[in-house]
């Protein structure tokens, strides 16, 4: 169990795939024009990788070296797919400002990074949780940023009107996104930086631990589980 809180922990904190790995910025700068949007995308992408890992963990043992790429994908795709029909079905609205970013979701660079990083190395388990912390952390970095964005580009969050300001238009703008995601990223490199003038290892704040999880000594100790 505490290698689960430690995967949750990981994604959600240390190893936040947007604002730390920077990884997924084609979503994260497309859609988060407002708060609804961002949560709407964070958690089909939580459903996808979490599922995706889980099962890519329980066959990584049948899955051929050779053509684990492909696998995932047909593994990513099938849970996309289904993913994307209930939003159509159920949340139109969502599915119709998503668009063709949910599809885009199966060549995503953090489901396809964790399912050859970490799910076909480790358990079912633990693959589980490490997707549903990298996509915890991954819904957070969009709603923050679509709050950010909604909130100063239309006054409004999670459409709800509050008239405290006139709105400026660029931060609805695709401009915008970039302006939001820059500011987030300086306030985790500030409080980085306070951390180690107090003495604190802040090593692998802001770096994913070495960003190399594939070389990771622990994932390999992890697999053999």
């Amino acid at each position: 169990m505490n290698k689960c809180m430690e995967r949750l922990y990981n994604g959600i904190v240390k190893e936040n795939p947007t604002l730390v790995l920077m990884l997924g910025m084609c979503p994260t700068l497309a859609v988060t024009t407002s708060a609804i949007n961002g949560l709407g995308m964070g958690l089909t992408t939580t459903v996808v990788l979490a599922l995706s890992n889980a099962i890519i963990a329980a066959l990584r043992k049948i899955i051929p070296s050779k053509s684990r790429i492909p696998a995932f994908i047909v593994i990513i795709a099938s849970f996309v797919t289904i993913m994307q029909l209930l939003l159509q079905a159920y949340i139109p609205s969502l599915y119709a400002a998503l668009g063709i970013y949910i599809p885009l979701i199966v060549v995503n660079c953090i489901i396809l990074g964790r399912a050859e990083a970490y799910a076909y190395k480790n358990s079912v388990i633990t693959s589980l949780f490490d997707g549903i912390g990298m996509g915890l952390g991954f819904t957070f970095a969009l709603t923050v940023i679509g709050m950010v964005r909604e909130f100063i580009g239309g006054g409004t969050i999670f459409d709800i009107e509050l008239n405290l300001f006139t709105p400026v238009a660029i931060f609805k703008m695709p401009p915008g996104a970039f302006f939001v995601l820059a500011l987030l990223t300086a306030i985790q490199n500030a409080v980085k930086i306070r951390g180690e003038k107090k003495g604190k290892d802040m090593s692998k704040v802001g770096s994913g631990c070495d960003g190399n999880c594939s070389a990771c000594p622990n994932a390999d100790k992890e697999g053999e589980s």
